[in-house]
């Protein structure tokens, strides 16, 4: 028997079915996906997992770091709750990120995102590496996209350029995050602050 065909939903349509449900969805070809659901990447399947206590702490610290250096500015930090519009049936949520758009208090999609950090997680690293960041780029307001590692300091930033994109990649607590589209620097200690690395097999020895 042939499996029953999925409704798929509109921008429009996902935003007023999620205001009646309890959890964070995003909208992946119009079928909305909650975190823990699996979901296709390519030829393989990959769980949208829960973020874990270092996870969530990376995420803070960044909220903190762009909103205390955006203070005073038109553009303003945003967290998970906000979502990135990607394609026409397509909404992200990323970690974090800078939107540089009017502000619509009752909005809760980015009206202009000029940054978007994600923060990656064993379960989704190739499908936030890969499938996201294509996602992002893809869009035109966007200018910087940042990959942070959460078991180790080091970070990969993704820039827009006049010759198209460029990566630069972060190791050590002691560099920044140049995002000069908007016009701040994100410091690694920074982001990492509170923040316990997993022990190395090479550290016990």
């Amino acid at each position: 028997m042939a499996e029953p065909a999925v409704k798929r939903m509109t921008v429009e349509e996902f935003f007023a079915w999620e205001e009646t449900q309890e959890e964070s969805h995003e909208l992946v070809d119009g079928v909305p996906v909650l975190r823990g659901e699996w979901i296709r990447f390519g030829d393989e399947w990959t769980m949208m997992s829960g973020a874990s206590q270092r996870h969530d702490q990376i995420v803070v610290n960044v909220i903190i770091a762009l909103g205390t250096r955006l203070r005073g500015r038109e553009c303003r930090a945003f967290s998970p709750d906000m979502s990135v519009r990607t394609s026409a049936r397509r909404i992200r949520r990323p970690d974090s990120g800078v939107d540089c758009g009017p502000r619509v208090d009752r909005s809760t999609m980015a009206s202009e995102p000029k940054v978007v950090v994600e923060v990656l997680s064993p379960s989704t690293r190739d499908f936030d590496m890969f499938q996201k960041l294509d996602e992002y780029r893809a869009v035109g307001s966007i200018d910087h996209v940042v990959l942070i590692d959460p078991n180790d300091p080091q970070a990969a930033v993704w820039t827009r350029g006049a010759d198209g994109w460029e990566q630069t990649e972060l190791r050590g607590l002691e560099v920044s995050a140049e995002l000069t589209a908007v016009g701040l620097s994100l410091p690694l200690a920074e982001v990492y602050e509170d923040v316990a690395f997993p022990a190395r097999p090479e550290d016990a020895a």
